[in-house]
Protein backbone atom coordinates (compact mmCIF):
# COMPACT_ATOMS: atom_id res chain seq x y z
CA UNK A 1 0.00 0.00 0.00
CA UNK A 2 1.14 3.54 -1.17
CA UNK A 3 2.61 5.72 1.58
CA UNK A 4 0.74 8.70 2.19
CA UNK A 5 4.07 10.97 0.65
CA UNK A 6 3.36 8.49 -2.18
CA UNK A 7 0.01 9.63 -2.64
CA UNK A 8 0.36 12.89 -2.21
CA UNK A 9 3.52 12.66 -4.18
CA UNK A 10 1.44 10.91 -7.04
CA UNK A 11 -1.43 13.56 -7.07
CA UNK A 12 0.58 16.24 -7.41
CA UNK A 13 2.45 14.46 -10.91
CA UNK A 14 -0.76 13.51 -12.37
CA UNK A 15 -2.21 16.95 -11.89
CA UNK A 16 -2.47 18.04 -15.70
CA UNK A 17 -4.25 14.27 -16.17
CA UNK A 18 -7.29 14.94 -13.74
CA UNK A 19 -8.75 11.72 -14.14
CA UNK A 20 -6.07 9.83 -12.54
CA UNK A 21 -5.10 12.90 -9.86
CA UNK A 22 -9.41 12.56 -9.09
CA UNK A 23 -8.72 8.65 -9.02
CA UNK A 24 -6.68 8.84 -6.11
CA UNK A 25 -9.18 9.72 -3.82
CA UNK A 26 -11.70 7.69 -2.34
CA UNK A 27 -15.57 7.95 -3.09
CA UNK A 28 -15.96 10.61 -0.39
CA UNK A 29 -12.85 11.79 -0.84
CA UNK A 30 -12.58 16.40 -0.36
CA UNK A 31 -10.31 18.44 -2.23
CA UNK A 32 -10.51 21.71 -0.23
CA UNK A 33 -8.73 24.76 -0.78
CA UNK A 34 -10.54 26.94 2.34
CA UNK A 35 -8.87 30.21 0.91
CA UNK A 36 -10.33 30.59 -2.54
CA UNK A 37 -14.19 31.03 -0.95
CA UNK A 38 -12.68 34.72 -0.42
CA UNK A 39 -11.88 34.95 -4.18
CA UNK A 40 -16.05 33.92 -4.61
CA UNK A 41 -14.36 30.56 -5.75
CA UNK A 42 -16.16 26.92 -4.29
CA UNK A 43 -13.52 25.98 -1.74
CA UNK A 44 -14.11 22.39 -2.07
CA UNK A 45 -15.04 19.27 -4.11
CA UNK A 46 -15.97 16.06 -2.99
CA UNK A 47 -15.66 12.79 -4.54
CA UNK A 48 -13.47 12.17 -8.44
CA UNK A 49 -16.30 13.27 -10.30
CA UNK A 50 -16.36 16.77 -8.87
CA UNK A 51 -12.63 16.88 -7.84
CA UNK A 52 -11.66 15.76 -12.04
CA UNK A 53 -14.24 18.61 -12.99
CA UNK A 54 -12.74 21.44 -10.54
CA UNK A 55 -8.94 20.20 -11.76
CA UNK A 56 -10.22 20.13 -15.48
CA UNK A 57 -11.84 23.56 -15.14
CA UNK A 58 -8.66 25.05 -13.61
CA UNK A 59 -5.92 23.53 -16.49
CA UNK A 60 -8.64 25.11 -19.08
CA UNK A 61 -7.42 28.56 -17.60
CA UNK A 62 -4.06 27.67 -16.78
CA UNK A 63 -2.48 24.68 -19.38
CA UNK A 64 0.89 24.54 -17.88
CA UNK A 65 -0.23 24.13 -14.64
CA UNK A 66 1.93 21.82 -13.19
CA UNK A 67 3.14 21.47 -9.50
CA UNK A 68 7.36 21.54 -8.43
CA UNK A 69 9.55 21.92 -5.80
CA UNK A 70 7.70 19.64 -3.76
CA UNK A 71 8.36 19.40 -0.20
CA UNK A 72 7.88 16.53 2.24
CA UNK A 73 7.49 18.18 5.62
CA UNK A 74 5.97 15.54 7.75
CA UNK A 75 4.63 12.43 7.46
CA UNK A 76 3.06 9.78 10.02
CA UNK A 77 1.53 6.35 9.06
CA UNK A 78 -2.18 8.02 7.69
CA UNK A 79 -1.03 11.99 7.08
CA UNK A 80 1.54 14.27 5.07
CA UNK A 81 2.10 17.35 4.76
CA UNK A 82 4.11 19.23 1.98
CA UNK A 83 5.06 22.52 0.28
CA UNK A 84 5.12 22.72 -3.57
CA UNK A 85 4.96 25.65 -6.08
CA UNK A 86 2.90 26.46 -9.08
CA UNK A 87 4.21 29.02 -12.06
CA UNK A 88 2.44 29.18 -15.32
CA UNK A 89 0.41 31.56 -17.62
CA UNK A 90 -2.93 32.15 -17.25
CA UNK A 91 -4.31 32.15 -20.28
CA UNK A 92 -7.57 34.72 -20.13
CA UNK A 93 -5.50 37.38 -18.78
CA UNK A 94 -1.90 36.39 -19.65
CA UNK A 95 -0.65 36.51 -16.40
CA UNK A 96 2.00 34.61 -14.87
CA UNK A 97 0.03 32.20 -11.35
CA UNK A 98 3.33 31.96 -9.14
CA UNK A 99 2.24 30.40 -6.11
CA UNK A 100 3.31 28.51 -2.86
CA UNK A 101 0.54 25.49 -1.51
CA UNK A 102 1.24 24.06 1.79
CA UNK A 103 -1.18 20.96 1.49
CA UNK A 104 -2.16 18.48 4.40
CA UNK A 105 -3.18 15.24 2.59
CA UNK A 106 -5.39 12.50 5.16
CA UNK A 107 -5.46 8.97 3.67
CA UNK A 108 -7.11 5.96 4.56
CA UNK A 109 -7.65 2.19 2.59
CA UNK A 110 -4.90 3.43 0.39
CA UNK A 111 -6.72 6.51 -0.88
CA UNK A 112 -7.14 10.39 0.18
CA UNK A 113 -9.35 11.28 2.05
CA UNK A 114 -8.52 14.89 2.36
CA UNK A 115 -6.06 16.76 0.13
CA UNK A 116 -6.34 20.63 2.15
CA UNK A 117 -4.54 23.33 0.62
CA UNK A 118 -3.25 26.50 1.62
CA UNK A 119 -2.10 29.43 -0.63
CA UNK A 120 -1.73 33.10 -1.04
CA UNK A 121 -4.68 34.53 -2.06
CA UNK A 122 -3.44 37.90 -3.59
CA UNK A 123 -1.27 36.24 -5.60
CA UNK A 124 -4.17 33.99 -7.04
CA UNK A 125 -6.36 37.52 -7.39
CA UNK A 126 -3.53 39.21 -9.28
CA UNK A 127 -2.77 36.17 -11.84
CA UNK A 128 -6.42 35.66 -12.56
CA UNK A 129 -7.93 38.82 -12.32
CA UNK A 130 -10.18 38.30 -9.80
CA UNK A 131 -11.29 41.70 -7.24
CA UNK A 132 -10.22 41.15 -4.10
CA UNK A 133 -12.84 42.72 -1.25
CA UNK A 134 -11.71 44.10 2.34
Amino acid sequence: MKTPADLLKQYLSSIRNPSAAAALFAEDGVLELPYLASLGIPPQAQGPAAIENFIASLLKKVPDFQFKNVRILIETGEQAFAEYDVEAPVVPTNRIYRQSYAGRLVTAGGKIVLLRESLDTVAAAKAFNIPISV
